[in-house]
Order: C-alpha cells, then structure tokens, then sequence
C-alpha cells in the first residue's frame, strides 16, 4: 500500500506551523504548540489513532490570543490528512468512538464525505473552567478547522457533569482519534472510493 503521509506548512501574519503526518503510525508524536495543554491533546489524539504527528510552531502570536494558534492547528492537520488520503479509495469513511474520563463521556462521530461541517453539543456543565490558561472555545475552533479543511462531518457530543475542562475534552480527543483511525482504515472489501458517487472532493 502507498505511504500515507503528508507535510504541510502554513505561515500567515499571526502564525507559522508545519505539520507531518503519517496516518498508518503507531501513534508516536512530536508536538511543540507552545500551549502545553494543546500539546497533550494532541499527543492523546495522536496515541489514540495511532497517527504519527509532528508540529512545530515558530512565531505565533500567543501573548495577544491563542484561537489563531488553535484554529490554524486544525487548518494544517486537516490539509495534512486530506493529501494523506488522496483520492480515498478503499477507506471505511465512517468513524464512531466513545470515550469516558471520571464523569464525563464524549461521544465523536465522523464522515470524510467531502463536505466540510463541524458541530458540538454539551450536557450537564454549563461552563468550564480555565486550564492552564486554555478554553473550551479554543478547542472548537480547532476542531471547526480541522473538519472543514479535511473535507469532514464531524459531531462531538460531550456529556460532562464536571466543570473541569481537562475532564472534559480529554476524551473528546481521544474519541476523535479512536474515530479517525476508524474512519480512515482500508477496508479490503471496498475496492474503490465508499461512495454512491464514485468521488469524494
């Protein structure tokens, strides 16, 4: 089977990130945001779909707002796992995974169907607490990234009793990881791209 991997680098005014990526690894990463707490869940995210990833960020405007970091992280990895893919032929397309922490469950459910669409739903907590200076809404806009520039439906439902934020996106992490390896698996049946169309853009 051909290598799927991808580089891909990203230098705007506010951020310059490069991104490598071997989706059939085995989960070992390289990880330098310079946000240690972005920096564990995407190591998590990495070990759970046994993607290898390497990032490195050189001069991102951390001090004035971290979003941009965040949310061009999830542009330059979904650009990497769409050019991994290339043309999807043989993948499983779909990818469902549950994942717990103390009291929270997220539940991720994905399609790498070419359309480019992210939702997120919580229950229970109404507000999270800050971790290390990194919030919920810094996440989505990474996961709003990633699923755009992949070309992937992407719903995260995340059912946190708990106010504490890394309770309660570690598993969201995870879960997307386990549902990505999922999703982009060969399946030895599929001979050609999984769907009715014959392509996915």
């Amino acid at each position: 089977m051909k290598k799927r991997t991808a580089i891909i680098k990203r230098k705007t005014r506010e951020t310059d990130i490069t991104a490598k990526l071997n989706i059939d690894g085995s989960g070992k990463s390289k990880i330098k945001t310079g946000i240690g707490f972005l920096d564990h869940m995407l190591e998590l995210f990495a070990f759970w779909g046994f993607f290898d990833i390497e990032i490195n960020t050189g001069k991102c405007d951390l001090k004035v707002d971290i979003h941009h970091t965040n949310e061009d992280i999830g542009i330059v990895l979904g650009q990497a796992f769409k050019k991994a893919l290339g043309d999807k032929k043989g993948i499983k397309r779909i990818g469902f995974a549950l994942a717990p922490m103390e009291e929270v469950t997220s539940n991720v459910v994905l399609d790498i169907n070419g359309r480019g669409f992210f939702d997120i739903k919580t229950s229970g907590a109404n507000r999270f607490n800050k971790s290390e200076g990194y919030e919920f809404e810094y996440a989505k806009h990474l996961f709003d990234g990633l699923a755009k520039q992949l070309g992937m439906n992407l719903n995260v439902r995340i059912d946190a009793a708990s106010s504490d934020l890394h309770a309660t996106l570690e598993p969201a992490f995870k879960a997307l990881g386990l549902a990505l390896d999922q999703a982009t698996q060969i399946d030895p049946r599929r001979k050609g791209v999984p769907s009715t169309k014959g392509v996915i853009d």
